[in-house]
């Protein structure tokens, strides 16, 4: 792991500074609000759809809203009174934050789906207590099936208010910048849409046949599906807001992709060596739902036969003990897999860091961007 600077602090904490969680979450409030009273309006039991939605918006660390606004501080954004500041840009920026947390909110429920997650955030997943509702309803039918088709609508209302923050963000902003805000979203959501069929065609893909063909896979799905949408384009949306150039957006999209590749790494340790009391999820579910990271492509470049097959036989099945996951771990220690994608996060951190330190930004912007890029690496959730 990446040495932490001595006054190292975490995301949530990055977050909480100008008043920017209080101003997304008032954001995030007004648009559950809009999407309550139209959903309640359509017929009855269509408010269930917005109980879930504000549950989920309820926890994460709004990272994404945070890289968004670093960058435009970092590039000349000034706040007044909160986060929101006094002018059209302090609107937007806030504006988009709410957006982000909305598209992400769209892609966990969708990716729950997906992957068959029981738990999120330590809850219950969209999709288990819809299913939950129904057989508690005595309704007829799959339960399951009721379950599955309410989450994936549940995401695409989570997009649909998602679009409509950006929007407003973009109208408050001069027509260049609000046209290249509305670009780099529009960017983002069909990369990572795409960026998700790769990881699930990924999974169907026999595992360990072909290293090298495994590990460009898990690459091209980590820079598609996750740093796209987790760095590289909130940071430039945050850029653009502040009316950057196109070579200081393009440079803030440079060391966002660079470090948002070291997230999903991380993300990756986590989801097989993480706390469940801390990740919000069973230990082991990235084993249990057939993930095809970079970890489990490294681990079968070094794997003997016997070590290769042991995770062939155990990877994507739903019902591993924790004794099956702890043998999955053990090879993937043993065979120095684990040491290796370390390695990569830091070499990944510290080439983001060269690149924001050639980037020109504000002190209070470049200071808290390089806080926040350490807190992304160095998490434990």
């Amino acid at each position: 792991m990446p040495p932490a600077p001595a006054d190292a602090v975490g995301i949530t904490t990055l977050a909480d500074r100008e008043s920017l969680r209080r101003d997304v979450g008032l954001r995030l409030d007004t648009a559950c609000a809009r999407v309550r009273t139209l959903v309640s309006e359509t017929g009855t039991g269509a408010e269930r759809l917005s109980d879930l939605l504000e549950v989920m918006l309820g926890g994460g660390k709004r990272l994404r809203a945070a890289f968004a606004y670093w960058a435009w501080r970092a590039h000349g954004g000034s706040p007044g009174e909160g986060a929101g500041g006094s002018g059209p840009q302090g609107g937007a920026i806030i504006e988009i934050g709410a957006a982000l947390e909305l598209f992400q909110a769209a892609a966990l429920f969708h990716d729950d789906v997906i992957d068959r997650s029981d738990r999120r955030r330590g809850h219950p997943t969209a999709h288990v207590v819809l299913a939950a509702d129904h057989r508690a309803a005595g309704w007829e039918g799959s339960a399951p099936h009721h379950g599955t088709a309410g989450a994936i609508l549940l995401g695409d209302l989570a997009l649909v208010a998602a679009g409509t923050e950006i929007s407003g963000a973009a109208a408050q902003l001069p027509p260049q910048d609000g046209h290249r805000v509305r670009a780099l979203w529009d960017e983002m959501a069909t990369t990572v849409t795409a960026g998700q069929f790769l990881d699930v065609q990924a999974q169907a893909v026999p595992w360990g046949r072909d290293p090298a063909a495994d590990e460009l896979r898990a690459r091209e799905v980590i820079l598609a599906k996750t740093a796209s949408y987790s760095a590289e384009l909130p940071l430039a949306m945050g850029a653009a807001t502040a009316g950057a150039s196109d070579t200081a957006v393009a440079s803030m999209r440079a060391f966002g992709r660079t470090l948002g590749e070291a997230f999903q790494l991380r993300d990756d340790v986590l989801g097989v060596f993480g706390d469940p009391e801390q990740t919000g999820k069973p230990a082991g579910d990235d084993v249990r739902e057939g993930k095809r990271t970079l970890l489990l492509a490294r681990a079968a470049v070094r794997a003997d036969p016997g070590q290769r097959a042991l995770i062939a036989q155990r990877l994507g099945r739903a019902d591993l003990s924790a004794a099956d996951v702890d043998q999955v771990r053990e090879v993937l220690v043993t065979t120095g897999a684990l040491d290796s994608v370390e390695e990569r996060i830091t070499e990944l951190y510290e080439t983001a860091l060269r690149q924001l330190a050639q980037a020109e930004l504000t002190s209070v912007g470049r200071a808290s961007l390089e806080e926040l890029a350490a807190a992304t690496v160095q998490r434990s959730v």
